[in-house]
């Protein structure tokens, strides 16, 4: 399957829908040029890429962070200074609240400026760095097989076996016939 624009895959997000199109353009760039960049290292580069995309916070979490971190700046110096303060906490309790209902809230288009992606935009580069490792291990695993035909060996099915255990791969079947995804921005 090819995918001709990053956001086909990304329909149906709410965030997405509500933040301006030069902003989701600006992140499928940077994300699309990353999945690029990532696409000829090796596994473990990879494997460290996607281990700080596992880490990396997604809009809901910052929603939820600063407004832990707002709320409680409320009731200490309502409690402190003046009760005035509390209104800290009931607008970002407010926000909250809109934010759980509809998945998205003021604080979200100003998150979205600087480039906080939402969890589907983060999975996309995770599951394309996947892909692009797959496909390395792909090209060598034809590369070996066109290797021992030009050689005269024959190919059956404990060399073939053998070769995915020895690269650690999953099943033959979905790595190296499944669908296949290509990105371009």
């Amino acid at each position: 399957m090819i995918i001709n624009h990053y956001s086909e895959l990304l329909q149906g997000d709410q965030v997405r829908a509500k933040t301006p199109p030069e902003i989701n353009q600006a992140i499928g760039i940077e994300t699309a040029a990353m999945i690029r960049f990532y696409a000829g290292k090796t596994d473990y580069e990879i494997s460290k890429r996607i281990e700080k995309l596992d880490n990396e916070w997604d809009k809901g979490r910052c929603i939820e962070g600063r407004a832990a971190i707002v709320s409680f700046i409320g009731v200490i110096l309502g409690l402190k200074k003046s009760k005035k303060w509390l209104i800290l906490s009931i607008i970002a309790l407010t926000f909250l609240l809109q934010y759980a209902i509809q998945s998205w809230c003021p604080p979200v288009a100003l998150l979205r400026r600087f480039g906080i992606r939402t969890r589907q935009e983060i999975y996309l580069e995770k599951y394309a760095l996947q892909v692009s490792c797959r496909d390395f291990h792909h090209g060598n695993h034809i590369e070996e097989q066109n290797e021992k035909h030009h050689h005269g060996s024959h190919h059956n099915e404990h060399d073939h076996e053998s070769h995915h255990d020895k690269h650690g791969h999953e099943s033959h079947h979905n790595e190296h016939h499944g669908e296949h995804y290509t990105l371009s921005n």
